[in-house]
């Protein structure tokens, strides 16, 4: 079964819709300047609330490591989205039981490879962008995926919808999939959205 991933939680109604549909993670922004981050403290609240059942993932962005720490706490997997390299990763690993999972915005297929050969546990798969290093809501190349030699565990993310989840997940096949802005109305997470993308993923 696809696992799926909602990020961008920041609100109490974002955990109590978390909780209710159940996807095997919830995401938070711990990096600034992006709308989504949120604080160390407004990380705890929500930690506290968010059910047991549900693996809480920080998101950070060419953080150091006294950075990232304060957080690891409250968190079971740490996901690097910026310029990390395998050095940083095997640091981070000596001062945290977290998982870590490395983000990746390949526009060849080598970059995939590549990646595989490093120490991240799992691999996220984002669309590239010149601007900006994730949540731009546009779908990647699927086929540079396709052809990789991918021997890690992946998340898909970059425009994943209910549109064209189903797609995704028959043409990737990836361990799963990532989403925040297409379950948001008005820059707010959407109960009725992530309903319907929970059903069609447990299809």
């Amino acid at each position: 079964m696809t696992k799926l991933k909602i990020c961008g939680l920041r609100r109490c109604e974002d955990i109590s819709y978390v909780n209710e549909f159940q996807p095997e993670y919830a995401g938070f922004i711990l990096s600034k300047p992006f709308w989504r981050h949120i604080s160390l403290d407004e990380l705890a609240r929500l930690r506290i609330e968010l059910s047991d059942k549900i693996i809480p993932v920080g998101v950070f962005v060419n953080e150091t490591i006294e950075t990232i720490l304060p957080f690891a706490k409250y968190l079971g997997v740490i996901q690097l989205h910026g310029d990390e390299d395998n050095d940083f990763i095997k640091s981070l690993k000596e001062y945290t039981n977290c998982e870590i999972w490395k983000a990746i915005r390949p526009q060849t297929s080598s970059e995939i490879n590549n990646a595989c050969q490093g120490c991240a546990d799992k691999l996220l798969i984002d669309s590239f962008s010149k601007d900006s290093v994730g949540g731009t809501g546009v779908v990647g190349n699927w086929e540079i995926i396709k052809s990789a030699e991918i021997t890690k565990p992946f998340f898909l993310a970059g425009g994943i919808s209910a549109e064209n989840i189903k797609e995704a997940i028959e043409t990737v096949e990836p361990y799963g999939i990532d989403v925040s802005s297409s379950v948001e109305t008005d820059r707010k997470k959407d109960r009725d959205k992530i309903k319907k993308l929970i059903n069609l993923i447990n299809y």
